[in-house]
């Protein structure tokens, strides 16, 4: 199946086995969040994070079974090894010399505050061929692998992002990218469904302006260059999905957002769980909206339950673009 095939619409698979899903993460994160206030005292919470552990996070919530596949080093990522096991997620771990990077932040007063953050270190070369050859084994295992980016540029070579998605394909494997910057502008061929957001595609030089008709020439330009379909998140506006030759707007449920953060990495769980089951197109768009807009009315990135997800997609609208 190529990307959002036309043809797809089959009986979604519900065995759990035939739902694994690697995901590539470069830059697993730890975190600390300080809530509550002055009279109650303050709750601490400790949790691992960084775009990829976020991504398996709800692929698990929505019924899939995710392997993460990222670098584990340092004093931070023997803590990491702890929160991500005693969450429930299958890691392969890559040893890395440096240090995992991590952020404590401050929600006391109702938005995050940044306290203090360390960077992640950047991987060896060796560290690097580790990376890309558990992580490329183990997608061909499961079939499909969600590609993530790092943290930041500098952490690995970016000609990975370049290699990884042409490998897996050729060999089989199904590739969903939720990709920025330098990695998305890597991209040469061999993805299933690019994920990006609307200011990472003008900030990557693919769209000129934040309009939907110059989005959507960005996205015909990234189909020709490196995937089948293309989907565009748009913050408080309709989505946008290119599939063959349609363009679809994607009408999220509106909820008033608690943290916005892990809106985006959740629709990105959403398009590679629908990928996986076979679903139709709109059915596959429905699903990854309303992961993300669940996602937004809850403290805790990734998180959501299932059947509150699906429920919640039959109200998601999928129409033509009009433009």
């Amino acid at each position: 199946m190529d990307g959002l095939d036309e043809g797809a619409g089959q009986e979604p698979d519900r065995n759990q086995a035939a739902e694994r899903v690697c995901v590539f993460s470069p830059s697993p994160l730890f975190t600390v969040t300080v809530e509550g206030g002055e009279d109650s005292g303050s709750d601490i919470h400790f949790h691992a994070g960084g775009q990829g552990v976020w991504v398996a996070r709800m692929i698990r919530a929505l019924g899939g079974d995710p392997i993460l596949c990222a670098p584990i080093g340092g004093e931070s990522g023997v803590v990491l090894n702890v929160l991500l096991e005693a969450e429930g997620l299958t890691l392969r771990a890559v040893p890395s010399q440096g240090a995992n990077g991590g952020y404590v932040h401050d929600r006391r007063d109702g938005q995050r505050r940044e306290l203090a953050a360390a960077r992640s270190a950047r991987l060896s070369r060796h560290e690097q061929d580790d990376l890309y050859n558990t992580a490329l084994v183990t997608a061909l295992e499961c079939g499909l692998v969600v590609l993530t980016g790092p943290v930041h540029e500098g952490v690995l070579d970016l000609d990975v992002y370049r290699r990884f998605p042409r490998d897996a394909a050729r060999n089989g494997a199904l590739v969903v990218a939720d990709l920025s910057l330098g990695a998305l502008q890597a991209l040469e061929g061999g993805v299933a469904i690019l994920k990006v957001a609307h200011d990472e595609l003008l900030e990557a030089g693919f769209a000129r302006e934040d309009t939907a008709e110059e989005l959507v020439r960005g996205m015909r330009e990234l189909q020709r260059r490196c995937a089948d379909a293309v989907v565009v998140s748009r913050a408080h506006e309709p989505g946008l999905a290119l599939v063959g030759e349609r363009v679809l707007e994607v009408h999220p449920v509106q909820i008033e957002p608690l943290d916005h953060r892990g809106a985006g990495d959740s629709m990105t769980a959403g398009l590679a769980l629908g990928l996986r089951r076979g679903l139709p197109p709109e059915a596959v768009l429905r699903l990854a909206s309303a992961a993300g807009s669940l996602n937004v009315s809850r403290h805790g990135l990734g998180s959501g339950k299932r059947e509150d997800i699906e429920a919640l997609a039959s109200r998601v609208e999928v129409v033509p673009f009009a433009g």
